[in-house]
């Protein structure tokens, strides 16, 4: 367990180990949360995407689903006409 001291400007520095493992970094919002045992501090919702599954919601796919010989075909055509016009 690792202590902290409150500040005179009521600032509380959390322990890096624990904002670490959190992932919590400069910008985060906290809800304080008082309690009977104290005082819980619990990071605000960001409503960002931190999770792959959590976008892939959101990509709407155009069309039927290609086939890996298909997408492969593609994507060489691009890399073929950006070679054409001198961009590798």
């Amino acid at each position: 367990m690792e202590t902290t001291r409150l500040s005179s400007k009521g600032q509380i520095i959390l322990p890096k180990a624990v904002r670490d493992l959190h992932r919590w970094g400069p910008g985060t919002d906290f809800v304080v949360e008082d309690t009977a045992d104290g005082v819980l501090l619990r990071p605000l919702k960001s409503g960002r995407i931190t999770r792959v599954e959590d976008l892939a919601g959101c990509l709407k796919n155009q069309g039927p689903a290609l086939t890996l010989e298909e997408m492969n075909a593609a994507i060489d055509s691009e890399v073929q006409a950006r070679r054409d016009r001198g961009r590798y």
